[in-house]
């Protein structure tokens, strides 16, 4: 967690696109193997799988785990897991053919295939069999802030996660604009670089408020006693937003391609995985986001309602 409010301050804007660039070099640099086999094949021995940081790298590994192990086993690769320092750098990254398979939010993914970047959203994951991915932004306060809602905001530090995160900037733009809040002008923005720093900064006081998805409030962080009951007021819930998507290099070899993408969409459940013994209960299978069934199949224009909401922010991201 940040040490000081100046500290978390450090990581605005300006300093979002810098640690980006930093770490698309960090991904290249890093498996030099993973990098030569992507850059020279479409049938690469080893797969790089990079995902968003929506907490802290350790135990984010650990939560894909189970998806990268079915990958390796089904597909006979070495599956190289990266976590990248923010959204920008896995976009990048896969753009430059570093990355095979990234997880991304649903604005970070519209925003890598809008801009070109050869990337095929296969699945997202779910809590309950038959239902459709998807989840909520959620605003945040201290309880000493005295901030009841959004329009609340105006004058106050704010935490967000990431330009180009979609439940910790995009949609809670469209929200702040709404109540009559320009959030780069009327609050103060502090980028916290993942949806658990975001809330324990609101926790702590060193956002008056700020924004984070669902389940990280609801279930991620009380479960592992980082936040207390009542550390946070939940003031505001944006409508249901597209689960965030596994996708795929659209460059590998098409047979490789499409194995993966049916893995995604029918191996990575919990039943799957205790049939084929990568674990032995429900309790036992930890998936991404803490869902409780697994992956489900998504196209692309199940993000189509992202792209409306970049159309009603004109955020800078979005452009």
């Amino acid at each position: 967690m940040f040490s000081s409010s100046n500290s978390i301050r450090a990581r605005r804007v300006a300093g979002t696109a810098a640690l980006g660039f930093a770490a698309v070099l960090g991904l290249a640099a890093c498996g030099s193997s993973a990098a030569d086999d992507a850059a020279g094949s479409g049938n690469p021995d080893t797969l790089v799988f990079a995902s968003i940081p929506s907490e802290e790298s350790q135990s984010l590994q650990q939560e894909y785990k189970l998806v990268t192990d079915v990958i390796e086993k089904e597909t006979g690769k070495t599956v190289e897991f990266l976590n990248a320092s923010d959204y920008a750098a896995v976009i990048e990254a896969q753009r430059a053919g570093k990355v095979q398979i990234a997880a991304y939010g649903p604005f970070s993914y519209v925003t890598a295939k809008d801009s070109g970047v050869g990337t095929i959203a296969a699945a997202a994951a779910v809590d309950e069999e038959g239902t459709d991915p998807g989840y909520q932004s959620y605003a945040i306060v201290n309880p000493d802030s005295g901030i009841t809602s959004l329009a609340d905001m105006r004058g106050k530090t704010i935490c967000f996660v990431d330009p180009t995160s979609t439940s910790g900037y995009l949609y809670p733009s469209a929200g702040l604009l709404e109540a009559g809040i320009d959030p780069a002008k009327d609050i103060t923005p502090v980028f916290a670089g993942g949806h658990d720093a975001s809330a324990l900064a609101v926790a702590s006081g060193q956002c008056d408020g700020g924004f984070a998805y669902d389940t990280m409030v609801d279930v991620a962080l009380p479960s592992k006693g980082e936040l207390a009951p009542g550390a946070v007021n939940v003031i505001w819930k944006s409508e249901e937003i597209a689960g965030s998507p596994i996708t795929v290099s659209d460059d590998l070899d098409p047979a490789l391609r499409d194995q993966i993408v049916e893995i995604l969409q029918t191996k990575i459940t919990v039943p799957q995985l205790i049939a084929g013994g990568y674990c032995t209960s429900a309790d036992d299978c930890t998936l991404p986001e803490d869902k409780k069934f697994g992956y489900v199949p998504v196209d692309d224009a199940s993000f189509d309602g992202v792209r409306k909401v970049c159309e009603t922010t004109k955020a800078e991201a979005c452009q």
